[in-house]
């Protein structure tokens, strides 16, 4: 990888990228948190994130569900949503996502119309079945179910949220009698609702079926992006099956990514948390990226994580190439989300945020574009302008010294 040289954004390549439409920046925040730091300054400085995130322009902060694992700790995306927006004014605030299956969808639905209100309309409700397999076996699920499960709670909201009732259903897991959410929703037509895919065909079907928005968090790696590549031709069958549209604007795909001023920074930023979390992702998602116990230098870890392409650690060029991947391979989406893991401490991960924002993005969404070709339509007649602006100079003076001989 190549470093970049300065801290001023003058060695990124700002040529327009081949999108139809802007690409958009937000953050994936499950939280993860390595279980020997203290949990509740780790929950402020989230927060505290957030509020970074919503100055510098982020559009989307994704906030998840868990209840195992040590490393996950945000068991309700919807107390963070509804703190994070007593702190931000304009960011979107996401469930990244719901898990379903673990509640009733009477409420599901009351909770989101009332954050609704909330957040005068400033919220995206991610949904999914449930990742860890550890979380349904404590509730005394059957993983295999949580999938199916996860629908007829999809269908049982939809239809509380989109109709006035009343809504009647019985399942082995739920029953609704003469159902209805008593609150009507601030945003119209309604609340914005995703559905989220890891490594199964079932989200990007629901996605079509219903003509939702889709959360890819699959991953970026070589064997991922074969999901990836199909993904869109699923959601897209789905959605002419069952009569309804679909836009790839509403597609976020999730990417793991550190950067700084240079690729060597990034490298010593990371050695804080990256093996940590390698070692728990190892636990809870089995992984080829290190084997249980393996002695593995952080700069092979590093080399790892590039040349997988499971993520990106390296400078502003380097996650601009690593973006431009994942739009080339998957024929474009609407919002790249980029993981908050704690590769790195707090201050290394504030400044990373920064650089994505000021001199990553702008090669995606052409905000650069126009005051570039105004300074090179400049630059290219600076002779000419020269020498009308010492004509200028020379005829002003003349003017004022023959007034003043006038005089």
């Amino acid at each position: 990888m190549e470093s970049a040289t300065e801290n001023t954004g003058s060695n990124v390549n700002y040529a327009p990228a081949a999108r139809k439409a802007p690409l958009r920046c937000g953050v994936f925040l499950p939280p993860y948190h390595n279980p020997r730091r203290n949990p509740t300054m780790a929950i402020e400085q989230d927060l505290r994130h957030v509020e970074d995130l919503d100055r510098l322009g982020f559009h989307q902060v994704w906030f998840g569900e868990h209840h195992s694992g040590g490393y996950e700790v945000g068991p309700s995306p919807e107390l963070m949503i509804a703190a994070a927006a007593q702190r931000t004014e304009r960011i979107e605030l996401c469930s990244g996502v719901i898990s379903l299956p673990y509640h009733h969808p009477l409420m599901v639905a009351d909770r989101i119309t009332f954050l609704d209100h909330m957040t005068r309309g400033r919220i995206r409700i991610g949904v999914g079945p449930g990742a860890l397999v550890a979380d349904s076996q404590m509730m005394g699920m059957d993983y295999n179910l949580l999938r199916p499960r996860m629908e007829e709670s999809l269908d049982a909201i939809l239809e509380l949220l989109e109709t006035p009732g009343p809504v009647d259903r019985k399942t082995e897991w739920f029953s609704l009698e003469d159902a209805r959410v008593q609150l009507g929703p601030y945003s119209y037509p309604g609340v914005p609702i995703t559905v989220a895919a890891a490594m199964s065909p079932s989200g990007p079907k629901l996605a079509g079926k219903y003509g939702l928005g889709l959360l890819s968090i699959g991953g970026t790696s070589d064997k991922s992006f074969e999901l990836l590549e199909q993904t869109w031709g699923i959601t897209t069958h789905e959605a002419n099956e069952h009569g309804r549209t679909v836009d790839r604007g509403d597609w976020a795909i999730v990417g793991n990514i550190h950067i700084a001023d240079t690729f060597e920074q990034a490298v010593e930023d990371t050695r804080y948390g990256l093996r940590d979390f390698m070692d728990y992702r190892h636990v809870v998602t089995p992984m080829k990226m290190i084997e249980p116990g393996e002695e593995v230098a952080h700069e092979e870890l590093v080399r790892r994580v590039n040349e997988s392409g499971y993520g990106c650690i390296g400078d502003a060029n380097d996650a601009i190439d690593y973006i431009q991947k994942i739009i080339d391979r998957t024929g474009g989406f609407g919002t790249f989300l980029a993981t908050a893991h704690d590769w790195a401490d707090t201050e290394a991960t504030s400044r990373m945020y920064r650089i994505l924002m000021r001199d990553v993005m702008p090669r995606f969404t052409g905000a650069c574009e126009p005051l570039l070709n105004s300074y090179h339509w400049t630059q290219a007649r600076k002779d000419g302008f020269s020498e009308r602006f010492a004509t200028g100079i020379s005829q002003a003076t003349q003017d004022y010294e023959r007034v003043k001989s006038a005089r």
